[in-house]
């Protein structure tokens, strides 16, 4: 018996894009999460703000922290593995102000969509903040693994 097909992990691809809206509708303003102290709305804005950065919307310097480790850590990013919990992230990054749920849930899809017409030609050039230079498909899969994980976080 064949197993069965992978998840789309490509936000590039018809296929990886559509999963993630269509886990994103599942969502609710009163979605709880499993882990973690975002609320849903949230976490609906903070993953939009590293999308931004692979899109080269917003430019962040490289960390002296990343500069010195990115590169060890890239691996594991990159890999097959889901992130785990209770990962670090960039003080650009934390959103700790309350926001509106449909006003976030838009603004994730908008640049999902973005993203995946932009494909790998509308990558930025720049390094990412904490892993260096990337390529379009690693901006791809980082970005996918990203909201894949706080998707998780809310049972999405």
């Amino acid at each position: 018996m064949a197993s069965p097909d992978p998840v789309p992990s490509s936000i590039f691809t018809r296929a990886g894009l559509e999963g993630l809206r269509a886990r994103i509708a599942t969502l609710s303003p009163a979605s709880k999460p499993v882990w973690g102290k975002m609320d849903v709305a949230q976490m609906l804005a903070h993953c939009r703000v590293p999308i931004r950065v692979a899109l080269g919307e917003l430019k962040l310097p490289r960390s002296l922290f990343g500069k010195l480790v990115g590169w060890m850590a890239r691996g594991g990013a990159l890999g097959p593995k889901p992130f785990g919990r209770g990962l670090p992230t960039s003080a650009e990054f934390v959103v700790k102000d309350a926001r509106d749920f449909a006003k976030e849930r838009e603004g994730l899809l908008e640049v999902l969509t973005l993203m995946s017409r932009a494909g790998p030609s509308g990558i930025t050039k720049d390094p990412h903040p904490f892993f260096g230079r990337l390529t379009p498909a690693e901006w791809d899969t980082l970005q996918w693994k990203h909201v894949d994980h706080h998707l998780r976080q809310f049972g999405a």
